[in-house]
């Protein structure tokens, strides 16, 4: 994985509390605890409060323990059941370097954002995208809105953009798992339409949110919307995209990178080399190499470029 060392947030259960090296789960060592102590299954560990608001609903299995059926120990662990509900706290804008924290923050958020009726969108959700991935990501994407299927099971990128998203991550040693995934819009405009100014205005401040729980070290904005809203300026995707630049986002100073959205490649296959292309730099951009394994496209000339977008559109939502 690429960046800073975390703990294990994402990968880890719903329960309470649980070692960061062995990933045993305890209640009564540490019920109470203002501070990680050190796990006696393995010794070596820490033992923090974990958070679970980033667990997929509806997914068909719960995330496995390594070593044997029911964790490191074999089962002697005392596990908790999935945490409550509990009241939305006020947050306030104090710098969090502590990715327990962090994640702690951003899963109240969650809720908090939830329940949102910022805009006229609220009437006609079935339910609020929030987001989904690791809550410290070095690498966090920004799509457009959610679709159909966003909106019905509560995850961005779930369709065919998301599966060619996933592609795209793994040709770069990278899972969706490993990075966050959001749009600037939380919530479907009806009939998977272009989001309003009014709505993207409204939603704004949830997405800068965001960035400065999460603390990405590369921001990738996918299409028009996202690039446009994060950058601060109307040049659109086709002049813009795989070119960096150092912007200000949630308090923090981000490398921003615009590319393609997938559903792009998905309507013109011959998007999918310069997609690839851009895909193929963000392990520099990151600071790492890029793992070996499939080449990358060859970038496509500027005039394919052009005649690709100069094509009728499609309707970008209607393949999340």
């Amino acid at each position: 994985m690429f960046g800073r060392p975390r703990a294990r947030l994402a990968s880890m259960p719903i329960y309470e509390y649980a070692c960061m090296t062995c990933e045993s789960n305890f209640e009564e060592l540490v019920r109470n605890a203002e501070q990680a102590v050190t796990c006696p299954e393995c010794g070596a560990g820490k033992i923090v409060k974990q958070f679970s608001a980033f667990a997929v609903r509806g997914a068909s299995s719960q995330p496995s323990f390594g070593g044997s059926a029911g964790g490191c120990c074999g089962g002697s662990c005392r596990r908790l059941p999935p945490q409550e509900s509990r009241p939305p706290a006020v947050l306030d804008s104090t710098p969090m370097d502590d990715v327990v924290s962090r994640a702690s923050a951003l899963r109240t958020y969650a809720e908090e954002t939830a329940t949102c009726e910022r805009c006229a969108l609220a009437a006609t959700r079935t339910q609020v995208v929030f987001g989904a991935g690791d809550p410290d990501a070095d690498l966090m994407f920004v799509g457009e809105a959610p679709g159909f299927h966003e909106d019905q099971q509560g995850v961005p990128f779930v369709g065919q953009a998301g599966k060619l998203l996933e592609r795209l991550l793994g040709e770069i040693g990278l899972q969706r798992s490993d990075v966050w995934i959001a749009n600037v819009l939380k919530c479907r405009p009806p009939g998977n339409r272009d989001p309003l100014p009014e709505e993207i205005e409204s939603c704004r401040p949830h997405l800068l949110r965001q960035i400065e729980l999460i603390q990405p070290k590369l921001v990738a904005t996918l299409g028009n919307f996202a690039t446009k809203l994060l950058s601060g300026s109307p040049q659109g995707i086709t002049r813009v995209h795989g070119v960096e630049q150092e912007v200000a986002l949630g308090g923090l100073r981000v490398t921003l990178y615009p590319i393609y959205h997938p559903a792009a490649a998905l309507y013109t296959p011959a998007m999918l080399k310069v997609l690839t292309e851009d895909f193929g730099r963000i392990p520099a951009l990151l600071g790492q190499v890029a793992p070996a394994g499939p080449r990358a496209a060859a970038a496509a000339p500027p005039e394919a470029v052009e005649a690709a977008c100069s094509e009728p559109a499609a309707t970008q939502l209607g393949l999340f």
